[in-house]
């Protein structure tokens, strides 16, 4: 393989989050008498972090208002997160060629780590070698902490390492990072944004993602 080792965004690269990240959006525009958002308006905010996500989709609202908007929309999607959401078709099979082939896997996200931990082992039946979360003192993406994180706990260097994602964050993150990054198509934004955003290599399909990884 030419890479040793492959760290993963979360949302729309490895899992379809969107519905349920809109549903429990919705619930708490609605609890707290605001205009339900779409689900291109909430793949648009998305990529952030909560907190980003609820000053785009509550915009114009600020102070002590946004701050219990933001709580309850945490509470609703913690006990909710697991409805729709699945890897996109593809995905279970290149991170079982992966490991099969000796590679390290890391995934990385700007959701909360315990969240993330639950998700590697409720969708991807522990596959990831470490998975990195927002968590105190360390930096959200697109600063490179949780991926110099990731790359510290499976002893990964720059040369061998490749940040795969879906958005302009994952570009900035890997670029912060040192690490060459790869595109891909399906998740959250489209490829004129990406390649404003300075992408340079692309993946359409789970196959054409495991070709570039060979």
């Amino acid at each position: 393989m030419r890479y040793q080792t492959v760290l993963f965004d979360l949302d729309g690269t490895l899992l379809d989050t969107l519905e349920d990240m809109t549903d429990a959006l919705n619930r708490t525009m609605a609890l707290h008498g605001l205009p339900e958002r779409t689900n291109k308006e909430v793949r648009s905010f998305v990529g952030n972090g909560a907190r980003r996500l609820i000053e785009l989709a509550a915009a114009g609202v600020d102070g002590e208002r946004l701050e219990q908007i933001l709580a309850d929309y945490k509470l609703d999607y913690d006990r909710n997160y697991l409805i729709k959401t699945a890897p996109y078709p593809g995905i279970m099979e290149l991170l079982e060629t992966l490991r099969r082939e000796g590679v390290k896997i890391g995934v990385v996200s700007n959701k909360p780590d315990s969240t993330v931990q639950e998700l590697n082992t409720a969708l991807f039946r522990g596959l990831a070698d470490v998975c990195v979360g927002e968590k105190a003192g360390v930096r959200r993406k697109p600063a490179p902490d949780t991926v110099l994180a990731a790359m510290a706990e499976l002893q990964s260097t720059p040369e061998e390492t490749v940040y795969v994602g879906d958005s302009e964050v994952d570009i900035a993150t890997a670029r912060a990072a040192g690490i060459r990054c790869i595109s891909v198509t399906w998740g959250f934004r489209d490829r004129d944004v990406l390649i404003e955003a300075g992408a340079e290599t692309f993946a359409d399909s789970c196959e054409a993602l495991l070709e570039l990884l060979k």
